[in-house]
């Protein structure tokens, strides 16, 4: 465990936490114990101190986030005492009911461990946002309408709507009680913030009860009285070690039938507390700048909660109000949470005679409260907007589920809404970003004028296709249907899949079918920015090679870059036009085009300026920071510009062909090289340096400004082509 650098923060951090988790432990442990008899009030209490006193020692010393405090919550409450309710109603009797909840409690901290140790911390933590709303506000309405009757003093078999409509049933003592309780604990944010509001409300609902006790000295008495919790010694279930020996033989004389009524409810539980705990540790991140360990976490939280119930006390979970508190008084490790619960114990031992004069009332208000405040308001922001009715939707049916079936069901019921949600989300999407057509978009293969008109005259029977998202079964139709009308009027059908997610088997399948229509014309399918590696691992050329998409036979062509497939379907189209470049014969000076009709003896000076170099292909002909200001013209081959990035990574500007120049950035303005320079392919170039060509301007000025102007002009066009492309890419 981390050494805490202030002792003095982590003693009043975990001090300040147990203020605020020991009244809410009480009112959860009182909660869980009442469906099963009036008796049962001061067991409940004891079990929540017990429970908070274990999960506070164990699950700090274990877990793997600083600050966090761990005691009863929420979740375990309304799981637990729904549970109690149940049993009794099908006529199993107290001490029985009370055996088959701590096995739940304790196959709930298994599955806890279980969950740290196959690494389901992970996964838990992404449930989907509507899902987590809606079981939270699902738990706290439970608790409320579990706790009105109780703040009202109605007996313990009548039920929330009988109860709010049998007012002759009522408790006004009660009734004043609570409601003092809920005021105080409601106003204390705004009046005083150095005392936690469960303790100020605690405390006021005390105050209530025994000045009502002034004038009804029946309140005084604590036999029979069913407004507090009552004594909690000999009578609330005698020595704490006879009773958990007894507890752990009687839970080793459980049938297997009665083991099978837990596992529902256990399973329940453990995903609850856990997606309790964790949401608790992302706010605490966020708040720390820290990062938690979920995993580790979850076994901690769950050994704490099989300690919590080995002592006789309830299950809990990582609790959001009694951390912050924690963080704002100064604690700074797991020490701060560990102290919480030693803190826990003394208060027991020092007050167990005044917790049982606590009124039941009080109790309900703090509760009440606590429900109230785990509605998640923020929720109804969605009402505002067409495109996330449907969330609100699913945070409603889970809550609905979660207060007609059950929590498990209502989560089962979130996370299947969620993932059809997700489905309509990716089917609404179009998977086509952008369509262009081949005279639009060039490869970066550098073309002479004469075959770049070609291109532009016939460069629409391409069209590319930049693909996005999910390529499944939901989508394939929609991708389909975008690309039919392009299929019988296109000879090249360049489909660009570099922000391509997912790809399955009826998508696959769909693409094999695009492809017997392109083919069956003579054409193809061509693929670029394959990725290697999808999101999800799977490598997709492999992928296309084991569903067949790609074979010999096939009219498919894959490239790793748009560019490289461009440069492939033009070199064809060149090539019908019988306008492929020659690789054989290495150009002379008065065959390249800015020197064409030049005379002959202004040529022969111009040559004999000029140095002729060879290269091999891949070797470098100037690399980027290089000083030079030589120009290069390539007489035969092909260069390759290239700009170095991080991480030893590339990029393609462009590539030149034979006639052709590079290093006219150098050669006019003296600054050194911008990019690499590889030679392609075997190359033959004529190399002119910018000092030799000062001297021959002052011979021959003429050729001087024509092969400027002959620079000048090929920029100028390479400009307008690049204008012309990213005007395409931007109204796409």
């Amino acid at each position: 465990m981390q050494k805490p650098d202030n002792i003095g923060g982590e003693i009043w951090g975990g001090l300040a936490a147990m203020l605020v988790a020991l009244p809410s432990a009480i009112a959860f442990g009182v909660t869980i114990f009442a469906p099963l008899g009036s008796s049962f009030a001061a067991k409940g209490a004891v079990a929540g101190i017990l429970g908070a006193i274990a999960l506070g020692m164990v699950a700090p010393a274990l877990g793997g986030t600083n600050r966090l405090i761990t005691s009863p919550s929420a979740p375990a409450t309304a799981v637990l005492s729904a549970l109690a309710i149940t049993l009794m109603q099908k006529g199993i009797p107290p001490q029985s009911a009370l055996l088959m909840m701590a096995l739940v409690a304790l196959l709930c901290g298994g599955l806890q461990a279980l969950f740290g140790v196959v690494g389901l911390g992970r996964l838990i933590k992404y449930m989907p946002y509507p899902v987590v709303s809606g079981y939270l506000s699902g738990v706290g309405l439970i608790i409320i309408v579990s706790q009105v009757p109780r703040l009202l003093g109605v007996p313990k078999n009548v039920t929330f709507w009988k109860a709010l409509g049998s007012p002759g049933l009522w408790r006004w003592d009660g009734i004043i009680v609570g409601a003092v309780t809920i005021a105080v604990m409601v106003g204390a944010r705004k009046l005083v913030r150095a005392v936690p509001a469960a303790i100020l409300g605690l405390t006021a609902g005390l105050i209530a009860y025994f000045a009502l006790a002034l004038a009804d000295k029946s309140l005084l008495s604590m036999a029979g009285n069913a407004l507090i919790v009552g004594p909690v010694g000999a009578s609330a279930g005698g020595g704490f070690l006879p009773a958990m020996v007894a507890r752990w033989k009687a839970i080793g004389g459980l049938s297997p039938g009665t083991l099978a009524l837990v596992v529902g409810p256990a399973l329940t539980l453990a995903v609850l507390l856990s997606i309790d705990t964790l949401k608790t540790c992302i706010v605490l991140d966020a708040l720390t700048r820290t990062r938690h360990d979920s995993n580790r976490e979850l076994i901690a939280q769950g050994i704490g909660n099989i300690a919590a119930t080995a002592v006789g006390g309830v299950p809990g979970s990582g609790q959001m109000g009694a951390t912050l508190i924690n963080v704002s008084s100064g604690g700074q490790t797991r020490l701060s949470g560990m102290l919480e619960g030693a803190f826990t114990l003394i208060a027991f031992l020092i007050l167990s005679k005044l917790i049982a004069w606590v009124p039941i009332a009080a109790l309900a208000g703090i509760l009440i409260v606590i429900g109230v405040r785990m509605f998640d308001r923020n929720s109804l922001h969605l009402l505002r907007s067409r495109s996330t009715v449907l969330d609100f939707v699913v945070i409603v049916s889970v809550v609905v589920v979660a207060e007609t079936i059950s929590l498990i069901a209502a989560s089962a019921v979130g996370i299947g809404l969620a993932i059809l949600l997700f489905i309509r989300e990716q089917i609404g999407g179009s998977v086509v970003r952008r369509k262009i057509y081949g005279n639009q978009m060039f490869s970066k293969q550098v073309r002479l004028p004469q075959e770049m008109e070609v291109l532009e005259q016939r460069g629409d029977r391409t069209v590319i296709f930049e693909l996005q998202g999910s390529l499944f079964f939901g989508t394939t139709d929609q991708l389909y249907i975008q690309l039919e009308p392009e299929l019988k009027k296109r000879t090249y059908v360049v489909l660009d899949m570099r922000r391509v997610q997912l790809v399955d088997v009826t998508a696959a399948h769909s693409l094999e079918q695009i492809e017997d229509i392109v083919s069956d014309r003579d054409g193809y399918l061509l693929f670029s920015h394959l990725p290697h590696y999808l999101p999800s691992g799977r490598d997709m050329q492999s992928y296309f090679d084991q569903v067949g998409l790609v074979r010999p036979e096939r009219h498919v062509r894959i490239f790793e870059e748009l560019h490289g497939a461009l440069e492939w379907v033009e070199d064809r189209i060149l090539e019908e036009e019988r306008m492929e470049r020659a690789q054989v014969q290495p150009l002379e000076l008065r065959e390249i085009d800015i020197f064409k009709g030049r005379k002959e003896e202004t040529l022969s000076a111009l040559e004999a300026c000029m140095e002729q170099r060879s290269f091999k292909a891949g070797e470098t002909i100037f690399t980027r920071g290089q000083p030079g200001d030589e120009l290069f013209l390539i007489r035969r081959g092909a260069v390759r510009i290239i700009l170095p990035l991080e991480g030893k990574q590339t990029h393609h500007l462009a590539t030149f062909g034979r006639g052709d120049f590079i290093g006219e950035m150098s050669f006019l303005d003296g600054e050194p090289r911008s990019a690499d320079a590889l030679a392609f392919t075997d190359t033959d170039l004529f190399v002119l340096s910018r000092q030799r060509f000062d001297k021959l301007t002052d011979e021959h000025k003429r050729l001087a400004m024509n092969l400027l102007e002959g620079l000048a002009r090929t920029l100028a066009i390479r400009l307008r082509h690049t204008n012309t492309e990213i005007r395409v890419l931007h109204e796409a």
